[in-house]
């Protein structure tokens, strides 16, 4: 994943570029940069590792490395960024959020055509940021060269682009999977994937960019480069997990959203009449709390939290490349609150199930110290395809999914041509599913949230998101 923030304004930008792109940490874990433009130096970049440090620690000493009335700054889970390049339409430092599925047969493609080169990474690796200002630079113009590489890559690619002359011009994914959001105030614009971003810093929503639009900020002015495109498949996935409680996106809250999913699975399990001997719901923290919130509200049952993360010390459980040390960190975080756990029902809502082996974890530490049974419930449907739009999964192996490995060890490979009975709960399949994972990880029962739900939950027309990891429609 990642995010990304930038500002121009009439003072010194560094201070709110600084802030604005801290406040997207949660949604990458590996690379971190800043570019800025000043008038008498030109542009600066800074970027640096940030798996082991938080951004704030790695930059704190940005105020007097850079500085500029226009900056931007990226959070990535995989390329160094931003790039600063030189082309045929100026010097420019470059950003961008989104996957590029087809990378290869484009760099072919534009070797073959222009006998040019590309920096190579470890292994001969294209950095897929210099691939996008390959393509933008094709072009006469930023918004003719955008909309180029937009057309060209087979993914999503909203991308974020500090001038050599100091303007920002900002472009969101041609079918609006991921939000950009234009934000104001009396010194200056700022552009920014989360909104409570831009708000914490004293700016107010100008506009959020629709489906492919294209627009130039300057300190005092907005200009429209390319119009928005009617169709839009903005990702579920952001309410459900990725997006921070407190941002809201095409005018939905995450943590509301995350309330009504809750209540949404406590009417389902009322009306089947599941789990009725509950003496607690909890969340397995951080995101699936206030999916588990809202249940215990609907439900009636008790909230507590039975074991809390330890997050001081411990970084996020998914940073490491291997999965034995995922498991390790997540070990290591969950600290047990025995009176909530020890002879108890409990029924916990996770935000979804992937891979399932760091749940297996948790609840057999949740038994280890003495759960009488633990029920479990997705906020999200069975996830049946690896995200080819914006790398939310970095499964490379679609059999990595749990959902999965399940169908082919019931049925093999015939299972896949009936992906959607296995879904659906109320199927034969869908039991069988649901049965045989409670007997692998030991759940009391499983039942997962439907597309229907999260729709409802989401509150927007289905044809405007994209279910792709559920339904393979994206």
């Amino acid at each position: 994943m990642g995010g990304f923030f930038g500002a121009v304004s009439k003072s010194d930008a560094i201070y709110d570029v600084f802030f604005g792109t801290d406040y997207h940490s949660h949604l990458g874990t590996r690379r971190a940069g800043m570019a800025a433009f000043d008038s008498e130096i030109g542009l600066q970049r800074e970027i640096h590792n940030i798996q082991n440090s938080p951004f704030r620690t790695k930059f704190d000493d940005v105020f007097d490395e850079m500085k500029g009335n226009a900056a931007i700054g990226c959070i990535s889970d995989f390329e160094p960024q931003p790039l600063i390049m030189r082309s045929n339409i100026g010097v420019y430092a470059i950003c961008f959020i989104g996957k590029i599925n087809n990378a290869e047969s484009l760099i072919k493609q534009y070797l073959a055509f222009t006998s040019g080169h590309f920096s190579g990474m470890t292994g001969g690796k294209v950095n897929n940021t210099e691939l996008v200002a390959a393509l933008i630079n094709q072009k006469n113009t930023f918004a003719e060269g955008i909309k180029f590489a937009q057309l060209s890559i087979d993914g999503a690619a909203s991308i974020l682009i500090l001038t050599g002359d100091g303007k920002i011009i900002a472009a969101r994914d041609r079918l609006g999977r991921l939000p950009v959001h234009i934000g104001k105030k009396e010194d200056g614009y700022c552009v920014s994937f989360e909104s409570f971003a831009y708000e914490k810093l004293g700016y107010q929503l100008e506009k959020e960019l629709g489906p492919g639009e294209i627009v130039e900020i300057c300190s005092d002015s907005m200009v429209q480069l390319s119009e928005p495109q009617k169709e839009m498949k903005i990702c579920s996935f952001l309410w459900s997990y990725y997006g921070f409680p407190t941002t809201s996106y095409e005018g939905v809250n995450v943590e509301v959203m995350r309330y009504r999913n809750g209540e949404i699975l406590a009417k389902s399990d009322i009306e089947k009449g599941n789990a009725k001997d509950i003496d607690y719901v909890g969340g397995v923290p951080d995101s699936g709390t206030p999916h588990a919130i809202g249940y215990a509200n609907e439900s009636h049952h008790r909230f507590a939290r039975a074991f809390i993360k330890y997050t001081p010390t411990w970084a996020r459980s998914f940073i490491p490349n291997k999965q034995a040390e995922r498991n390790k960190i997540a070990k290591m975080k969950q600290i047990p609150v025995h009176d909530l756990i020890k002879d108890k029902n409990l029924l916990f809502v996770d935000d979804s199930i992937v891979r399932g082996t760091q749940l297996k974890g948790t609840v057999d530490f949740l038994y280890n110290n003495g759960a009488k049974s633990v029920h479990m419930r997705s906020a999200c449907p069975p996830i049946m395809y690896s995200c080819k739009y914006l790398n939310f999964s970095t499964a490379n192996d679609e059999m990595e999914l749990i959902a999965r490995r399940v169908i082919m060890e019931l049925e093999g490979e015939e299972g896949f041509n009936y992906i959607d009975e296995y879904s659906d709960g109320s199927t034969e399949r869908g039991k069988n599913l649901r049965k045989y994972i409670c007997e692998k990880f030991n759940f009391a029962s499983l039942e997962f949230q439907s597309i229907d739900g999260i729709v409802e939950a989401i509150g927007l027309p289905k044809e405007c998101l994209c279910t792709y990891c559920w339904d393979g429609k994206g």
